[in-house]
């Protein structure tokens, strides 16, 4: 079965995608023109869920009674496997903006959609574009619009979690936003970090309650806070691996 896989992927999967995958980027950059809230969100959306359902790959979500509609969110995310995308993409059903690495913005097709529909690409490596990249998210969280972010960084190379960068959190705290913390499990059984094709297993997205910080916090106290909100909101979403079929 698993060579049959293999093969279904080689040949009719990976294809079928390429061929959705640029149809969706191109839906994204001519329609992001006119209206980059709906259209930098549904063909996203649509590509994502195909990707999954294209590759043979079930996702359950749970949690989604945790989500207050036209809530805007810090949705943050352990990151296991490049199916994260699609599967959050595809199944969490709220409009948001991705924080994501520079190199992102350089694919053809994908990443020059990312850029039209408002994805905020990131250059990790330059302390002057992090800063106007945390301004370019800030503008973006109005009106139900949320931004989410892999506070790791980076996929996991174990299927261990990392510890999460404060960014995201910041973020929440400059704007008084919410964090929606978010766990995938099954993503890196469906792809770890060196692998080159996909193995079948199914993929679990739970939503957590939100978590919000407390007001009235001075400067001198407030990235201690941060600190702490990080990793709470960690133990939160590694909790929810802890039952990882």
């Amino acid at each position: 079965m698993k060579f049959l896989y293999l093969i279904y992927q080689l040949f009719i999967a990976l294809p079928i995608m390429l061929v959705v995958t640029i149809i969706a980027a191109i839906a994204c950059i001519i329609g992001s023109l006119f209206d980059n809230r709906f259209w930098g969100y549904w063909p996203g959306m649509i590509w994502g869920r195909l990707f999954c359902l294209v590759f043979l790959i079930p996702v359950k979500i749970h949690g989604q009674e945790n989500i207050r509609k036209g809530q805007s969110y810090v949705i943050v995310s352990n990151h296991q496997s490049f199916f994260d995308i699609f599967a959050l993409y595809g199944h969490i059903g709220i409009y948001f903006k991705w924080m994501m690495k520079k190199e992102i913005g350089a694919i053809p097709f994908v990443g020059w959609a990312c850029r039209m529909a408002g994805h905020i690409c990131v250059n990790r490596e330059s302390k002057i574009s992090s800063v106007n990249s945390m301004k370019q998210a800030k503008e973006q969280l109005t009106d139900g619009m949320s931004l989410l972010v892999f506070p790791e960084g980076t996929r996991t190379a174990t299927g261990e979690m990392g510890r999460f960068k404060r960014g995201a959190f910041q973020i929440a705290s400059d704007l008084s936003l919410p964090i929606l913390p978010v766990t995938l499990n099954g993503c890196f059984d469906v792809m770890p970090r060196k692998a080159w094709h996909a193995s079948w297993h199914r993929i679990d997205i739970t939503i957590h309650k939100s978590v919000g910080f407390t007001s009235g916090i001075d400067d001198a106290e407030r990235t201690a806070a941060i600190r702490i909100m990080a990793d709470n909101v960690a133990t939160i979403i590694e909790g929810g691996l802890q039952g990882r079929e």
